[in-house]
């Protein structure tokens, strides 16, 4: 319905149920003594008049022809309770003032002052009838509620499912809203598990809390539920890895809202319920950084994110754009990605008009192309530097080794030595883990990299540092998606070894370090996540096969295939020479600084730049052992 003929139709309804409080106020006051209320009929007359004019000004003022109250909640009754007030009360003062202006002759009849309690009466019935007006559709859309069992089941639908919410907090209670919004869905809370004692036997919105997590399993099947809800953002870890365990063992459908990190960021809001990820079951807390106090070096700048269309690149630039830099840079040596993640955020940015966006500008711009580099950096003259641009894949660069030096070593100084001409103030470049005592051309190249922003930091005004993190889940050519199309190809699932371990971290864990890095560094730092204890990547493959719905050994094998050349059983954050230092963050950790051969990285670089890709594998290992004497290949 057009909004202009909803409000008219809105305010003729209310002016009748006015009318109706009035007189009904009016004769509350009066029913006994029918002649006093002959003597106030001129008072209720204009009582009439005023307070209908008056309320439907005051309400529309306050935005009650504006709500959706099929959704209406506390907010809406309160603004119906003080626009009543506030258009009672002007209409007691108009109407006393009327009261006080003497008749202009004898005979005509005069205004009584109103009686006290008619205003409050009135105040009552307008309240009460615009009220119940505006909720009848709200109480409609709860449907009628038949109890069975403690629970509640609508008429409205034959076809219910019967859905168990884990968490009686707020969560729940906003995911028991959801439900109820949504009537069409045909799904209804049957009851609340929470582990807190001084909740049991409670109910919360006529819902009962039923038990605890370890009472599940039989709830499932004394109440026949066909879905968990997991109302529980703030809980990570270890805890929410136990509950999704006991609810999956119940084989019934299992949803989660969505993680504390997705609500603060905005990518989704509460009410968005979804499946479990496997993110839910890294074995540790969410890391949870201090975004605010980045903005300070953000907001203004000219930011440059080279890899800006890779999986931490990408996301890099989607939180970056919400600490009001005045232009942001996307570069990239694939042209396809870096016009996937501009039309992304350009999308986004159209669709939130009323912020302040930064200006995005796109370069295709291969690192170890010196002078488009140069080039780059000296038109944009950019105050921060995020180097994402990196060849990652293990065993990729084992049988392409040159390639590796030639990106990860070569491109880094490029654009680290441009950066310090251009006079950037920030750079961050984006290590591994697979740089600490390295047995990957990979690893090792990645450790140089490291090395060179160190080397050059202590001689340049430009502040460099490195972030160095684990995998990170969902990765292009990390292990989760190759899982997952093994599993929807019907298996097996190639595991290595079953005694691998990685560890493991978001994709928005990672670029928040990434950034948060940026606003610690002081010059030559190596930050590093306390990502809790290393995860063995066959218990990530059967995590997987059972958010698939589907059973290892069954429906799904698991096949260990041997370890590949330059893999480790297991990954390394620190050197035996290194050691760390706290920082005001109490999950992030800063190396210690080595010693820096820096005639050795000029040699190697200036042999890199002379080659090119003319390297054979054991020149490359050689070359690097030079520098790295324990590297050590796989």
């Amino acid at each position: 319905m057009p909004h202009v003929r909803r409000t008219l139709i809105f305010m003729f309804m209310d002016a009748v149920l006015i009318n109706i409080a009035v007189f009904g106020s009016y004769y509350l006051r009066f029913y006994e003594d029918t002649d006093m209320f002959a003597d106030y009929r001129l008072t209720y007359i204009y009582s009439a008049i005023v307070a209908t004019i008056a309320l439907l000004v005051v309400f529309y003022f306050m935005g009650l022809y504006r709500s959706i109250w099929r959704y209406a909640s506390v907010r809406e009754l309160v603004s119906v309770t003080m626009g009543s007030f506030v258009g009672v009360a002007v209409m007691v003062i108009v109407v006393y003032g009327i009261s006080q202006i003497e008749p202009a002759a004898p005979d005509v009849e005069a205004i009584q002052r109103m009686p006290h309690s008619v205003s409050v009466l009135c105040w009552f019935s307008v309240t009460a009838l615009i009220g119940l007006s505006r909720f009848v559709p709200r109480v409609q859309q709860l449907g009628i509620f038949i109890r069975e069992g403690g629970g509640a089941v609508s008429a409205q639908c034959s076809d219910i499912k019967r859905v168990l919410i884990v968490g009686a907090g707020d969560a729940g209670a906003l995911a028991l809203r959801e439900l109820r919004n949504y009537p069409e869905q045909a799904r209804v809370a049957v009851g609340f598990v929470d582990d807190n004692a001084d909740k049991q036997r409670l109910r919360l919105q006529g819902i009962p809390v039923l038990g605890k997590r370890h009472d599940i399993p039989r709830l499932v099947e004394k109440h026949e539920i066909q879905e968990i809800i997991v109302a529980l953002p703030s809980v990570t870890g270890e805890p929410l890895r136990e509950i999704i365990t006991i609810c999956q063992d119940t084989s019934v459908a299992l949803k989660i809202l969505p993680r504390v990190y997705d609500i603060f960021s905005g990518d989704v809001t509460v009410n968005k319920m979804r499946q479990i990820e496997v993110e839910d079951l890294l074995q540790r807390d969410a890391v949870s950084l201090d975004l605010g106090e980045v903005a300070g070096y953000l907001k203004d700048q000219v930011v440059l994110v080279t890899g800006a269309g890779g999986s931490i690149g990408s996301e890099l630039c989607r939180q970056l754009i919400g600490f009001a830099p005045a232009k942001l840079i996307l570069t990239g040596h694939g042209e396809n990605t870096i016009f996937d993640i501009e039309q992304e955020l350009a999308a986004y940015i159209r669709k939130n008009p009323q912020k302040t966006w930064p200006v995005l500008e796109t370069e295709i711009m291969d690192i170890r192309d010196k002078s488009k580099v140069n080039r780059v950096l000296q038109r944009y003259r950019p105050g921060v530097v995020f180097h994402a641009a990196a060849h990652k894949h293990v065993p990729l660069m084992e049988k392409n080794p040159e390639q590796a030096l030639l990106n990860n070593v070569l491109g880094t100084n490029i654009l680290a030595q441009a950066a310090d001409a251009a006079g950037v103030k920030r750079f961050v470049l984006i290590s591994s883990d697979k740089a600490v005592n390295p047995t990957s051309v990979m690893g090792a190249t990645k450790r140089v990299a490291e090395m060179l922003i160190q080397d050059l930091s202590a001689r340049s005004e430009t502040v460099f540092t490195a972030v160095r993190f684990g995998n990170v889940l969902g990765s292009r050519g990390s292990v989760v998606p190759t899982f997952r199309r093994q599993i929807a190809a019907g298996g097996p699932v190639t595991v290595t070894d079953p005694e691998m371990t990685r560890y493991f971290m978001t994709i928005p864990e990672a670029s928040q370090l990434v950034i948060q890095a940026g606003a610690m560094a002081q010059g030559g730092e190596i930050f590093i996540l306390d990502m809790g204890s290393p995860v063995k990547i066959v218990d990530l493959a059967k995590d997987l096969i059972r958010l698939s719905g589907l059973k290892e050994g069954r429906d799904i094998e698991i096949v260990f295939t041997g370890m590949r050349p330059g893999e480790k059983l297991y990954e390394e954050l620190l050197t035996s020479e290194e050691g760390t230092r706290s920082t005001r963050h109490k999950r992030i950790f800063v190396a210690k600084a080595n010693d820096i051969n820096s005639e050795g990285l000029r040699e190697l670089v200036q042999l890199i730049g002379d080659r090119g890709s003319a390297f054979e594998t054991e020149q490359v290992v050689n070359e690097l052992r030079k520098l790295l004497p324990l590297f050590r290949k796989g």
